[in-house]
């Protein structure tokens, strides 16, 4: 092996990974069977962190970086002028292993450019799973990238040896993804996302009669919008992911702010901030849709296209909905309580325990850790005191905001232009 040549292809292909975020093995439970390598049973990927605070990393890279396609946002686009390189099959494995076996991963991600054709490089990438899982009896974490286009055959073969399957989306519209990549089309991307969509659904209807029928993508599938690269407001993006989350039965969808590659009049300017605020607030919302029981169409409509950057979205609901504040603490429904800003989930749940046993006041909730310079505006509980008051949306949120900080608070001008822009 010339160990010069593959660092040279590493330094190159995990580099150009970086740009896709959407690679996450929650939900995963494959455990270590034969005496084999590996345990991807409650592990996160990426540098995220496990239920009990543990920290994990897995290899993230390309199969190769060639591609026959010229989507302008991409890095790896055939026009782009960049060092090009493609690991053998038996490379990754060999990498992947021998970064196992020193401690420094738990996983593989693996994605890739489309050389040659879709199939093509769709049977590439399930070949390293295969040998991982086969010959070198690989039981870890593997999230593989479905390509576009791909035969309903590989992404079922695909689904036998990756823990998670992804097809990115990337543009959050049709119109955009005709704008910016117009030798793909929307149907390329759908078409796996299905197929992965029915074969896990009946995986589970055969586990019920066949204990010991094969596993589908326990860790099911998921997609990435690119945000900021085209004209997409919020409200675009966001009704997307509902649509992909409803449809496809996503376990994730990922949001990546775009990253300027290129000098191109569609695209934003080249020395455009990377739009990481808008990106967060994103999250945020998508958090509120899957475990706060919002509505997408309540946080973001007609009248309200785009998210604020300098709020998050919760507290911009409530903030346009004053009518039906304050609630009681003692009194209102679990719903209610969850729709409270400066109230988590784990503080709700809390609340409606606590309350079992006796009245709550302020010192109960700051005890239980509730985010009173957010919540208090919006609750009343067993005191006389109320801290709304007559003060408008406007000056709670002022209020809010001096007591409150924020990693992104240094960002909000530049953010603020960039939307504009691409609004």
């Amino acid at each position: 092996m010339n160990f010069e040549r593959i660092n040279e292809k590493l330094e190159i292909l995990a580099d150009a990974a970086k740009y896709d975020v959407s690679c996450s093995s929650s939900g995963s439970n494959r455990k270590n069977k034969n005496n084999g390598l590996g345990d991807s049973s409650g592990m996160g990927i990426c540098h995220s962190y496990t239920e009990d605070g543990r920290c994990v990393s897995l290899l993230k890279i390309l199969l190769t970086n060639h591609c026959i396609f010229d989507c302008a946002y991409c890095v790896t686009r055939r026009s782009n002028d960049i060092k090009r390189a493609a690991f053998k099959v038996q490379e990754v494995v060999d990498l992947t292993i021998n970064f196992y076996r020193r401690n420094y991963i738990e996983g593989l991600f693996l994605s890739s450019g489309i050389f040659k054709s879709p199939d093509h490089t769709m049977e590439r990438l399930i070949r390293v799973a295969k040998k991982l899982r086969e010959e070198e009896n690989f039981n870890g974490y593997i999230h593989l990238k479905s390509i576009p286009g791909a035969s309903d055959e590989l992404m079922y073969e695909a689904g036998l040896y990756a823990d998670r399957l992804s097809v990115n989306i990337e543009v959050p519209t049709v119109s955009g993804l005709k704008l910016l990549a117009p030798e793909k089309k929307h149907e390329d991307f759908t078409k796996p996302m299905e197929k992965v969509k029915n074969e896990i659904i009946q995986f589970k209807e055969d586990r019920k009669l066949i204990r010991s029928t094969p596993k589908y993508a326990p860790a099911g599938q998921s997609t990435q919008m690119i945000v900021g690269a085209t004209g997409e407001s919020d409200r675009d993006i966001m009704y997307s992911a509902h649509y992909y989350y409803k449809k496809y039965n996503m376990k994730r969808v990922y949001y990546s702010g775009y990253v300027p590659v290129a000098v191109d009049p569609r695209l934003p300017a080249i020395t455009s901030q990377v739009p990481m605020l808008r990106e967060n607030r994103l999250y945020q919302t998508d958090w509120l849709l899957r475990f706060y029981g919002f509505d997408v169409r309540e946080l973001l409509n007609t009248n309200h296209p785009n998210l604020d950057l300098d709020i998050d979205p919760k507290l911009s609901w409530a903030l346009r909905n004053q009518h039906l504040f304050p609630i009681n603490i003692n009194t209102a429904d679990k719903s209610m309580l969850a729709r409270v800003p400066g109230l988590g989930m784990r503080s709700v749940f809390k609340i409606l325990q606590a309350r079992k046993y006796r009245k709550l006041n302020w010192e109960h909730l700051k005890a239980i850790g509730v985010a009173l310079n957010r919540a208090k505006y919006f609750i009343v509980c067993d005191s006389r005191l109320w801290e709304k008051k007559d003060l408008t949306a406007e000056q709670i949120k002022s209020k809010i905001i001096k007591t409150s900080s924020s990693k992104f608070r240094k960002d909000y001008s530049t953010q603020l232009n960039l939307f504009d822009h691409a609004s």
